[in-house]
This record gives C-alpha cells, sequence and structure tokens, in this order.
C-alpha cells in the first residue's frame, strides 16, 4: 500500500484491519483495488475500493449522490422481495464523517463497496445464456426502479445520448472540416445526412411525453453484470457511474449494438458484420423477462428503433471524432474511427432491412 492508501484506508470504517490492498478488475476509467480486512474473530472480509477519475466524472459528488440514491431503493425493494441486499445490489460504505466517499490530500475522490463474494463478471460472452443473463439483469433493473422518480437524479454527461443534438454536432464538424478529411468520407457523411428525421425519432417521443424517463444505466455491457459463480445466474448490476435519467429502450439497444453484431466494433471488413438475429431474439426474451410488465406498450414496440438508434448515434459519433482530428475516443491506427463509422453504419443497414423480422420478434416475448 503506498501513502495515500494507507491515508484513504484509515478514513474509512472498516471490521477489522485492512491486511492486503492490490488491484482489481479490467476497468480503464477508476483505478481499482480490492481490500482484504481481517476480523477481530479471525474471518476476512472485503471491499472494493475505487479512485474516481474526475477528468471523465467532473463532479464525483452529484455522481455519488445519483449512486446512493439508487442502490438505497433498491435495496429496500430487494429486501422487499426477500432477496440477499448485500449480493443484489452495491453496497457504499461511508467514511469515518458519513460521506459517500473521502477526499484525500491531493484532491482526489475515493469510494468503498462491499465486495460481492462468489461472483464474476466476464468481459467476453460465452455462450447463449451469458447473454441472456445480462438481459434479465438489465430489464430487472428497470423494473426494480420502474417508479423512481428519474428527474431528480443529475446528469452526469449532459446530453449523453441526445441524437438531435449528436446530429447538429455532426453538421458543425462537417461544416468545419478542421482536418481536411470531410472530402474522402463523402459516403459516410450522406449516410448521416439521410437519417436526419431517424435521429429525432425517439426524442421526440420523449419530449411529446409519449415515452417515459426512466433510470438508464447507459453502459449496458455483459461486464457490469455479476454473475453467481454456483448457479450461473446474473445477481447484480455494477458500475452504476453513468447512472441517470434516460430511455429505456437505449440501455436495451446499446446491448444489442455491442453483444448482438457479428464482428467487432473496428472490423475492416465489413462483409463479417450484420446483426445476429439469433443473439437479438436472445437478448430480447431476457430483457422483457427481467422487466417483467415494468414498460409501456410504446416502450416494447420502440426496442427495435433503440438498436438501430444507438447504433446510429456510436457511428456518428466515431465519424464526428474522426472529422474533428481524433481527440475523443483513443485510437490504436490511422483510420481507427473511420473503421469504427463504418461497421455501425453497415449494422444500421442491416437491421433497417431485417426490422419487421426484430419487431415479430418482440411481439413474440410482450
Amino acid at each position: 500500500m503506498n501513502t495515500i492508501q494507507k491515508e484513504v484506508i484509515s478514513q474509512f470504517e472498516f471490521p477489522g484491519e485492512v491486511v492486503e490492498c492490490v488491484a482489481y478488475g479490467s476497468g480503464h476509467i477508476n483505478d481499482t483495488y480490492r481490500l482484504t480486512v481481517k476480523t477481530p474473530g479471525g474471518q476476512e472480509k472485503h471491499f472494493i475500493l475505487q479512485r474516481m477519475n474526475k477528468s471523465i466524472f467532473t463532479k464525483p459528488v452529484e455522481l455519488m449522490e445519483n449512486v446512493q440514491g439508487v442502490t438505497a431503493w433498491l435495496r429496500k425493494k430487494i429486501r422487499e422481495n426477500g432477496g440477499d441486499v448485500e449480493r443484489e445490489t452495491l453496497n457504499v460504505v461511508s467514511d469515518k464523517d458519513g460521506n459517500p466517499y473521502y477526499v484525500d490530500s491531493e484532491g482526489e475522490y475515493w469510494r468503498v463497496y462491499l465486495f460481492i463474494e462468489d461472483a464474476t463478471s466476464y468481459d467476453m460472452v460465452k455462450d447463449d445464456n451469458d447473454f441472456y443473463q445480462s438481459a434479465v439483469a438489465f430489464g430487472h433493473f428497470q423494473r426494480l426502479l420502474a417508479d423512481y422518480p428519474a428527474e431528480t437524479l443529475h446528469e452526469t454527461i449532459v446530453n449523453f445520448h441526445n441524437t438531435v443534438d449528436r446530429f447538429a454536432k455532426f453538421k458543425a464538424a462537417v461544416e468545419a472540416d478542421s482536418e481536411g478529411r470531410a472530402a474522402s468520407v463523402q459516403e459516410e457523411i450522406k449516410f448521416v445526412l439521410d437519417r436526419e428525421e431517424l435521429a429525432h425519432t425517439l426524442c421526440d417521443l420523449q419530449d411529446t411525453g409519449k415515452m417515459p424517463l426512466r433510470v438508464t444505466h447507459n453502459d449496458t455491457k455483459l461486464n457490469n453484470i455479476m454473475i453467481d459463480d454456483e448457479t450461473g445466474r446474473a445477481i447484480c448490476v455494477i458500475d452504476l457511474d453513468t447512472v441517470m435519467p434516460g430511455l429505456s429502450v437505449n440501455d436495451f439497444g446499446d446491448s444489442i449494438r455491442f453483444g448482438a453484431s457479428t464482428g467487432a466494433e473496428d472490423e475492416q471488413d465489413l462483409s463479417k458484420i450484420s446483426c445476429d438475429l439469433h443473439l437479438y431474439e436472445v437478448y430480447t426474451k431476457g430483457f422483457i423477462e427481467g422487466c417483467a410488465g415494468a414498460l409501456t406498450d410504446i416502450e416494447l414496440d420502440m426496442l427495435p428503433m433503440g438498436a438501430i438508434l444507438m447504433t446510429f448515434e456510436c457511428g456518428m459519433r466515431f465519424l464526428t471524432d474522426y472529422l474533428e482530428g481524433d481527440h475523443y475516443f483513443k485510437i490504436h491506427r490511422e483510420g481507427h474511427n473511420l473503421d469504427r463509422c463504418r461497421t455501425q453504419f453497415k449494422l444500421v443497414a442491416d437491421m433497417e432491412e431485417k426490422l419487421p423480422q426484430m419487431k415479430a420478434i418482440v411481439e413474440k416475448y410482450k
């Protein structure tokens, strides 16, 4: 343990002595450690210690207010359902002053969670069951939080899934053409401009009150689900840093964008890219089961559009970043963001063709 870690650890209440602090997990944003605490009775308990990344999350106090509000609500619901509150949601450990975080002598923000024992998060889907379990978990997350006053949550990233705003920023990037790249990507630019009406679809439904504001996770990847080591069942949704007000169909859509694609996000051979309708059905079945009636008819009907919109938005963001000089998304080769945008647009075009089948699958499980 370094000096800062010792300082931080000393400011939290643990049920014994902290005997080990080791780097943990595969996250790229926060610095994460697993603490081992030896209790007076000789038992071991584990906790997660994290330094929050202030450059990504510029308002850590508001972020932790969101996390506290949502986890307190989840604990209440889990308890009412006879569940295990120590394993089925994140549990924030307060510092000695009762705060859900501690600010160290260098101005960095730290937090502690109870470690979820005998469960694992996976970076890659091994089989259909993994994808299905993640769908059930994110659907269940929607069900448990269906009555939460979403409008009271802070927007940790403003306009995160405001596709109309993303479209306006894209047009501004094309017009500015600061890197002189627009001439070489006219086909991709046309693909976006031809879909201006598409960009308005969900935002217009929200603005007219037809699509309800929900508590959304906004990072619905498999590795944000804890799967029980013994039963293989998803038990807990983790990484609540991007929890904020949003649309349920966006959470669904981002899972499909990433999990039902037949190729990598930056695959250069576009013939390998399509939407796997089998995986789409696996996830749709699990998500609707997990929601258990919590979504409105219009939300269910718009699930396929959520998949198309999230993929379109992501591709548009990759292309915007390429036009602006690759300053937002990390790149590992020349034209990396362009490759990424092309895979997303190929996926959008494929889903547009498959929209009738995608709608039929939703109808099957509604």
